[in-house]
């Protein structure tokens, strides 16, 4: 919005410096213009690539996270396979302790 407020700002003082004839004002008016654009251009360049950066560093960060996401599950399903293999032969110990009784 204060892009808008600014460069129409410019084309209104632009307009009334041609509307007053003076050849210098007209000059100024029409350099500012393009200063006003080139700044415009760079602003819009910029922005552009800082966006696309923070673009890809969110997917890394996201692979990041999803990558520790696996991890931690295949630890946990892991240490669940475990807890089962300990729970069966706690079991399979407990069967022949009664059979054997």
């Amino acid at each position: 919005m204060k892009k808008v407020i600014a460069l129409s700002s410019l084309l209104a003082l632009g307009a009334l410096g041609m509307a007053c004839g003076d050849t210098a004002t007209n000059t100024n008016t029409s350099n500012l213009n393009a200063n006003a654009n080139m700044a415009n251009t760079n602003m819009n360049t910029t922005m552009n690539t800082n966006m696309t950066n923070m673009n890809a560093n969110s997917s890394t960060m996201g692979n990041t996270a999803n990558s520790a996401a696996n991890v931690a599950a295949n630890a946990a399903n892991a240490a669940a396979n475990a807890a089962n293999a300990a729970a069966n032969a706690a079991n399979s110990i407990a069967s022949n302790t009664n059979a054997n009784n």
